[in-house]
């Protein structure tokens, strides 16, 4: 274990920053499009998924006190199920954020091709500028946790204003009308919210942040928990008044076909200029979020290597603490992930490969809401496995909510780990 000093940890702002910032991607953004189709109700959607997030965060923050080590759900599995369900969890979530920063990436340029509308007309401009990034934060990370950490609390700070602004300022703009009838779909009120519920619960993802990094966090015991929670809360709240706004201020006929709900609703309330900020705030975020993955993709397998689950390779430490060979491979898988994106012939996998790290993202959410009801059950505190219960069943729920075809192939994807696991522990 690194013994790292108090000067070179992260405290309790820089850690909600991170679960803050690797929630907040690019998908609330665009987010109210998919839910407007269902009108008002979708607000019930949200309630209830923040109150899922909440028992997640519940979880989360509990697991991090009785195993404040570097590997988060990595950790957790493994102290509760023993080293095959823990290496599972580590190889599914990698995958996991390979794929997702791989994504956020792509995103990010499709958002910057509004200020520089060649990353659109030029497959290479967009190429190179993604590698550029990919490389310039890659390289940040490998300077260390508190150098990584200040850029996800200023690029956290500067996603959220134009996200408040229009929350807001937004409110007196509202037309009640936009929400009714309060559900537009065809579907049976319970459908609805199930479905809206299913939707809005991914964006949540990313509250484990801070239990990954446990090592470099200052007092992890103390500081772990409450970033966890602050986070979720900042998102909940975020998440729930910014969608309130844009859909009473977007009639849901427009708002279902919109590309950019938030652009689209600050141009309402603050004129055409808003549109270019609402677009920089999309670009920020996408860039914090992926400052933020690209941090964690070192970690996880850290955490497995020291335990002789992953190749060592994946445990030497720079000077600076950071596992540098995990961070550099990683991010060369990412590299090559973002240039499947830029082929007609590869695009088709580079779809299907964002669709499975939903899924792998989500397998340790299982495994953690397990390993908490498991100690939950011994120490006999009711309300500690209650909290475990309803995290358990919203993690199931939303592995379901997936479909058919994603779960069949993501645990495909996880038996791939199979032989890799055979030949680390022969």
């Amino acid at each position: 274990m690194p013994n790292n000093t108090t000067s070179k940890k992260i405290g309790l702002w820089s850690s909600s920053s991170l679960v803050l910032g690797n929630m907040i991607g690019s998908g609330i953004f665009l987010l109210p499009a998919s839910l407007a189709a269902y009108g008002g109700i979708s607000i019930v959607g949200w309630i209830v998924s923040a109150l899922a997030a909440l028992a997640l965060a519940k979880v989360f923050a509990g697991l991090s006190k009785r195993f404040p080590e570097t590997g988060g759900p990595y950790v957790f599995a493994k102290k509760g199920f023993g080293d095959f369900p823990g290496f599972l969890v580590a190889w599914g979530y990698w995958i996991a954020i390979i794929a997702t920063n791989a994504a956020i990436t792509v995103t990010m340029l499709s958002y910057l091709s509004v200020f520089f509308p060649i990353l659109n007309t030029s497959p290479l401009s967009a190429i190179l500028t993604g590698l550029t990034t990919i490389w310039f934060l890659t390289y940040i990370n490998s300077r260390g946790v508190k150098e990584a950490a200040w850029v996800q609390l200023i690029t956290t700070i500067l996603k959220l204003v134009p996200l408040i602004l229009v929350a807001i300022v937004g409110i007196f703009f509202i037309n009640i009308e936009h929400f009714q009838p309060f559900n537009l779909s065809e579907e049976s009120s319970f459908s609805a919210i199930t479905i809206t519920t299913t939707l809005t619960l991914f964006a949540f993802l990313g509250m484990e942040s801070a239990t990954i990094p446990a090592d470099n966090i200052d007092d992890p015991t103390k500081t772990i928990p409450k970033a966890t929670f602050i986070g979720t809360w900042v998102a909940i709240i975020v998440y729930i008044l910014g969608s309130i706004a844009v859909m009473g201020i977007i009639p849901p006929e427009t708002l279902a076909v919109s590309e950019a709900p938030f652009a689209d609703a600050a141009v309402l309330i603050f004129g055409e200029y808003a549109r270019k900020w609402v677009a920089l705030g999309v670009v920020i975020s996408t860039f914090g979020a992926l400052n933020g993955w690209i941090m964690m993709q070192g970690q996880i397998p850290l955490a497995a290597a020291k335990d002789k689950l992953f190749p060592a390779f994946f445990s030497k430490l720079n000077r600076n603490e950071i596992p540098l060979g995990g961070l550099v491979f990683s991010s060369i898988l990412i590299s090559v992930l973002m240039l499947m994106n830029y082929s007609k012939s590869l695009i088709k996998a580079f779809e299907f490969m964002i669709l499975l790290a939903t899924l792998t993202a989500l397998v340790p959410y299982l495994f953690a809401t397990a390993t908490h009801l498991l100690f939950a059950l011994r120490s006999g505190k009711k309300w500690e496995w209650i909290w475990g219960g309803l995290a358990f069943l919203f993690s199931m729920w939303a592995v379901v909510g997936c479909g058919e075809e994603i779960v069949f192939y993501g645990f495909l994807v996880l038996m791939t780990g199979i032989p890799f696991y055979v030949w680390i522990k022969r």
